[in-house]
């Protein structure tokens, strides 16, 4: 810290030109919205320990492995050379902006570039840590737009380096332009939200859902982890159980009819997993009602999840039933 309080006493050049350090080129720490040399800190910070001189740019090597490494140990944020890699979530916003643009690339001067960069920095997605400090700028933004649109059907150039996830996008938009729409509207919404950029939307204690890892829902990671948070309110989930047990004399599953209580006693009572009906994107920004829900046992729930599109539990019903009587 008291390497960190010289350079900002000293300011950037006159504290490199001190210990005789260049600018960083790759690798800045990071602090209280501050970017310092790593390379020079790190030598600096070496002379203040009793005993030791600092070390001068040439005693020691920086870089990943060595100088970042160590400071992300002693807990301070050195970004990431490279950014990471654009999830389905923000592909979505990128193309929507594209589309609305006759599929052709946008520049970085764009209005519209411009306001997704920002957005697209909203998203509790990425762990800031693991930010470049160019992350999702204008730019970058832009180079998207190239993307998608060098790998639409008329598109006559040749196509930029863009990955399967821009094509698979840019083909759910074209086939069903409407509701990826209203999910990329719903993105747009909701990332300007408190809430959802909670980073407990990503991060949750509860296990996941079974789904299966080749198949993410059209709506994104996002609000498929929303759509979990919001199944797993407890405040929610003990209220359904409790109107349900008053309505229906005991608990049991919608969809199969197993009845927690009966098969392992009072350790079972007013026990099951909650389900919420409306997937988010059709259902929006609103409060949650207790309609909106319906308990299953975990076998039920996960099968409904398991694979998009999601089943409906009267379509997973029917699937019960059929195979009960077969």
């Amino acid at each position: 810290m008291a390497a960190l309080r010289e350079y900002d006493r000293l300011g950037e050049d006159a504290f490199l030109a001190r210990y005789g350090f260049d600018k960083a080129r790759v690798f800045y720490l990071r602090y209280d919205g501050k970017r310092y040399a790593s390379k020079a800190i790190v030598g600096v910070a070496h002379g203040y320990l009793d005993g030791h001189a600092p070390l001068r740019s040439g005693d020691f090597t920086g870089g990943e492995q060595t100088v970042a490494r160590k400071l992300r140990d002693l807990g301070f944020t050195v970004p990431p050379r490279r950014s990471p890699d654009w999830t389905r979530d923000e592909v979505i916003l990128a193309c929507e902006i594209v589309a609305d643009n006759g599929w052709r690339q946008i520049e970085d001067t764009d209005p519209r570039v411009i306001e997704l960069s920002g957005l697209l920095q909203l998203l509790p997605i990425h762990p800031h840590e693991r930010r470049s400090d160019t992350f999702r700028n204008p730019n970058g933004v832009a180079r998207k737009t190239a993307d998608i649109a060098s790998q639409h059907p008329d598109y006559r150039g040749r196509p930029t380096n863009g990955g399967e996830m821009d094509r698979h996008v840019l083909q759910d938009f074209l086939e069903q332009p409407e509701h990826m729409r209203v999910i990329a509207a719903f993105l747009r919404n909701a990332a300007r939200d408190e809430t959802f950029q909670r980073s407990e939307i990503l991060s949750t204690d509860e296990p996941e859902l079974d789904v299966d890892a080749e198949t993410e829902a059209k709506e994104g990671r996002l609000l498929m982890r929303w759509h979990y948070a919001r199944e797993r309110d407890r405040g929610l989930r003990n209220k359904k159980i409790k109107k349900f047990a008053k309505d229906n004399g005991h608990v049991f599953c919608e969809v199969c009819s197993f009845d927690f209580e009966k098969v392992y006693g009072p350790r079972g009572a007013l026990f099951a997993e909650c389900h919420h009906v409306v997937p988010l994107h059709a259902s929006g920004d609103t409060v949650t009602m207790l309609d909106d829900l319906i308990l299953l046992c975990a076998n039920c729930h996960r099968m409904i999840h398991r694979r998009t599109p999601w089943l409906t539990p009267d379509q997973l019903r029917a699937l019960v039933t059929a195979n009960r009587t077969s």
